[in-house]
């Protein structure tokens, strides 16, 4: 085993190398039958869609699953982290069918059989990016078991759900107004479509009432849908128009008479007080059609063009008829007037296009009794609590209860060719309809061989909805399911808490009877530097394959992980990824520095295994003279410290505090304390000395690596390798997660250190205040009364000396000097600094602290008359207001520190 540890950290050249290896050894395939006491961890991967690639928010979930994944199998647990894809219906039918249209080729005239042949054989060709991506980036997947929405295996298990849901009477097929996007060419769920308030007009119309010279003006804010109006409505107690209910009026434009009745659904204070009722396009208006027996009337084509119903406005797209029928209604007199009128608008999620109530036959499922056990299991959660939904954070849990309390049936049939095709035939001798697991031969009512499936695909988040269990071999009992489910967590955004969140809860329980997952982490969204969200159409999203190019996905990874925070957003900014970026250097660092200082040890005689075999780091940390030399004893207190920490963060889902424990650690107690401590020791003349420090340095020096692994995992992989591992051992994903022993608990130690470390602190500021060169050593003097505390700071004096960078130390217990020198106090000791005529200019610094009070007078000066004008007290906000009280309090206690400085420099 060689230990070149190249000068520089370079991850373009590790990162590779390692993800290659992870897929090709499949370290990660779980095994149902693997004996672990009953510990088992178990999540599947949110399905990204077929089309897409990784982005932002990607990166962040799969970064979370994965330190979950990585975690949970280092402490010894049965892990599954389970891969996949999804079919994305929609989105899939439309590149494919942009991409043929570029190649001159009509999807429709290809037909349905040979256009889905295209879109497989566009999967197989570039379907699946993110696949290749998510191994790039270090996913610890078993790919044994990647799973696809539209496989065989997987589309079995839809069939089997619908058949059933069909059977128990939750799935039926009925004509409804239905939310219709004119791109896509498919209905959608009342979940896919977004709502924008939009600036638009009120059109006032006037419709005149037969065998009278009356006319009723209505408002609307779709002029176009009046070719199909039906009926005018009023309220039947609106004393205005109780006399024309029963009376005719006349359609302007197409002349065709229209009842007027009276319906309690028109709101008094609206417009003129009477609307106009289009079933076909509207959802109040179809209700109100359903009560009163109305004609429905569909004046639009799927592409959202006016059909043959709309007369003369007949081919004209829905926009251009707009305007072509208000012009109309002007010039023959019905406009009567045009207000603004700012209202919500539906836009498809996907498209981005106006959507458009449609009438329409399609299927849907009945949600309420599917509902029902969901709420029950997340209502009654409690730690410990069997069949119950733990969701994260808490306010997430609120919003999941309010939807599914007053959740309404989903439409669940797509006017698409690529997806799960509805099991549905119909019988052209008795109309009826035969729903089936397999293609059947004949009518199951009249026996038939007339029949005809049905065209139309389910929507994409119905198999999504099987995913927990789908995956792992429902409806059949086997071992990855009996051993996998419930799966442990899920993390996801909170922004598919309904669209897929929800449906699995109901779906899991309804046909397992057991929650799909025990846990639910929704995390939060990724902003720009500037707070925004990212957005590709904006140009303000973030590529991270290509910031993981630019700064290492280990620092994209830390840098994600160090910054999410339960129920907050996190800004990501080149600053974070460039600290994310520096802390891998500094680890890169202190491993470089072990291992050159090493080969130099090694000359006198002593091998790297004497120094850090598996056995030996074991068994640290090692005394010498019959005690644990006190730099030890304090870093494996502080290591077991981390340790509990870190668990019990990822337990709870608080991965910024896991991370920035490990942070605090590795950088601040194992590099920038514990390394400077042991530097002599470690070519120390007595040999025996240096071999403890040795074993003691390598025993953490493995430990840290093992605790940042979840989230570093290819820098941790390089380095762990450098070290004497047992036999065969293949990663550190494999090996064991730290475990602190009871004795490394240190608590005297952690209180001696953190006096040395107060001691060193103060020093570093006085220097730092008297603008000395940090590299200059100088004189200092201690006072510390106690005398246990004396003796620690006499036995550490050089530590003291070298990491206060002081030329002498002088300690004592009795007090010192008050002038000649800057001193500071604490409850512990006392430290002094005596000037010197090389260590500072008193005359420059005298007038350098005088320009300083002169300029913190002005600015007390103008808080002060801020605060006394109570005009400014009277309008401002009382944060404003409290937040000049405290800089004021503090620009006063900073004047006396300077004014304490020139005193003490009148005085040398």
């Amino acid at each position: 085993m060689g230990r070149e540890i190249a000068k520089g950290y370079e991850p373009q050249l590790i990162e590779p190398r390692w993800a290659e290896y992870w897929v090709r050894e499949e370290l990660f395939k779980a095994d149902p039958a693997a004996d672990t006491g009953g510990k088992v961890f178990s999540i599947v991967i949110p399905p990204p869609n077929v089309t897409g690639s990784l982005h932002i928010g990607h990166m962040l979930d799969h970064t979370e699953i994965d330190i979950l994944a990585r975690w949970h199998r280092m402490r010894g647990y049965n892990t599954l982290y389970l891969p996949g894809t999804d079919h994305a219906g929609i989105s899939t039918q439309r590149v494919v069918v942009r991409q043929l249209a570029e190649r001159g080729i009509d999807y429709q005239k290809l037909g349905r059989d040979e256009f889905v042949a295209q879109v497989w054989k566009w999967r197989e060709e570039s379907g699946e990016t993110i696949l290749g991506q998510m191994k790039q980036i270090g996913e610890s997947c078993d790919w044994s078991r990647l799973k696809f929405t539209l496989s065989p295996e997987l589309s079995r298990v839809v069939i089997e759900v619908f058949v059933r849901l069909y059977e128990e009477g939750l799935i039926y097929r009925e004509t409804r107004l239905v939310n219709w996007c004119p791109v896509c060419l498919t209905v959608l769920s009342d979940l896919e479509v977004l709502h924008e308030e939009r600036a638009g007009s009120l059109w006032h119309i006037r419709y005149p009432v037969l065998g009278s010279d009356v006319s009723l003006v209505v408002a609307t804010t779709r002029p176009e849908t009046m070719l199909g109006d039906t009926a005018v409505a009023v309220h039947p107690l609106d004393e205005r128009y109780a006399s024309l209910i029963g009376k005719k009026a006349l359609l302007p434009l197409l002349n065709r008479e229209i009842p007027i009745i009276g319906d309690e659904m028109v709101d008094r204070e609206f417009g003129t007080g009477a609307v106009k009722i289009t079933p076909a396009h509207d959802p109040n208006d179809f209700a109100v059609g359903k009560r009163h027996g109305l004609e429905e009337i569909d004046v639009m084509t799927a592409a959202g063009k006016m059909n043959e119903n709309a007369g003369a406005y007949a081919g004209l797209d829905r926009f251009a008829a707009r305007k072509q029928i208000v012009a109309d209604l002007e010039e023959r007199g019905f406009l009567v007037k045009i207000e603004p009128h700012a209202h919500a608008v539906g836009i498809c999620e996907r498209s981005k296009t106006v959507v458009e109530p449609r009438i329409s036959t399609q299927w849907f499922c009945k949600m309420k009794d599917l509902a029902a056990p969901a709420i029950a299991a997340v209502r009654d959660y409690a730690p410990g609590k069997e069949n119950t939904i733990h969701i994260i954070p808490d306010n997430r849990r609120t919003e999941f209860l309010n939807w599914l309390d007053n959740i309404r049936d989903w439409t669940i049939s797509r006017q698409l060719w690529w997806g799960h095709r509805i099991p549905a035939w119909y019988c052209g001798a008795c109309g009826k309809i035969t729903v089936s697991r397999t293609t059947p031969t004949a009518c199951t009512h009249c026996a038939s061989a007339d029949l005809t499936q049905d065209p139309d695909v389910l929507d994409t988040w119905f198999s999504s909805a099987l995913w927990p269990f789908s995956t792992l071999g429902w409806p059949e009992q086997t071992p990855d399911f009996a051993t996998y489910y419930p799966t442990t967590a899920l993390i996801t955004g909170y922004d598919i808490l309904f669209f897929w969140v929800a449906r699995m809860a109901m779906m899991g329980l309804h046909f397992t009877g057991r929650v799909p997952f025990k846990t639910v982490y929704l995390h939060s969204l990724v902003r720009t530097g500037s707070g925004e969200k990212m957005s590709k159409s904006k140009g303000t999203g973030l590529d991270p394959v290509a910031l993981n190019q630019k700064y290492g996905t280990d620092a994209m990874r830390f840098c994600l992980a160090s910054m999410a925070a339960p129920g907050t957003d996190i800004v990501l900014s080149d600053d974070r990824l460039a600290g994310a970026r520096n802390f891998a250097n500094k680890i890169w660092n202190a491993a470089r520095f072990l291992f050159v200082n090493l080969d130099k040890f090694e000359a006198g005689g002593t091998s790297l295994d004497e120094l850090a075999a598996p056995a030996v780091r074991a068994q640290a940390p090692y005394a010498h003279r019959n005690a644990v030399p006190l730099a030890d004893a304090w870093l494996f207190s502080r290591l077991a410290q981390t340790i509990a920490t870190v668990n019990d963060a990822l337990e709870n889902f608080r991965f910024h505090e896991a991370a920035q424990s490990v942070y605090q650690f590795f950088w601040g107690d194992f590099c920038d304390w514990y390394i400077e401590w042991v530097k002599p020791e470690l070519v120390s003349a007595d040999r025996a000395r240096a071999i403890v420090s040795w074993r003691n340095l390598f025993a953490a020096f493995d430990a840290a690596l093992r605790l940042l692994h979840p989230f570093m995992p290819f820098l941790t992989e390089e380095l762990w390798h450098q070290l004497p591992q047992p036999a065969g051992a293949k990663s550190i994903a494999l090996d064991a997660f730290p475990i602190a022993a009871a004795h490394w608990l240190n608590p005297a130690a952690d209180a001696d250190v953190a006096f040395l470390q107060e001691i060193i602190g103060a020093v570093r500021n006085i220097r730092a205040e008297m603008k000395l060169d940090p590299k200059k050593k100088v004189e200092a003097d201690i006072s510390i009364p106690e005398q246990r505390l004396l003796r620690v700071a006499e036995e550490q004096r050089d530590f003291l000396q070298r990491l206060a960078v002081l030329s002498e130390l002088r300690l004592t217990a009795h007090k010192l000097a008050t002038t000649g020198g800057a001193a500071r106090s604490s409850a512990q000791f006392d430290v002094r600094i005596a000037f010197a005529a090389e260590s500072v200019d008193v005359g420059a610094e005298q007038s350098r602290l005088k320009k300083e009070i002169e300029g913190l007078d002005k600015a007390i000066a103008s808080k002060e008359r801020q605060l006394g004008d109570e005009t400014f007290l009277g309008r401002a906000p009382e944060k404003i207001v409290n937040g000049l009280k405290a800089t004021l309090e503090q620009q006063k206690i900073e004047r006396e520190k300077l004014q304490s400085r020139i005193l003490e420099l009148e005085t040398r």
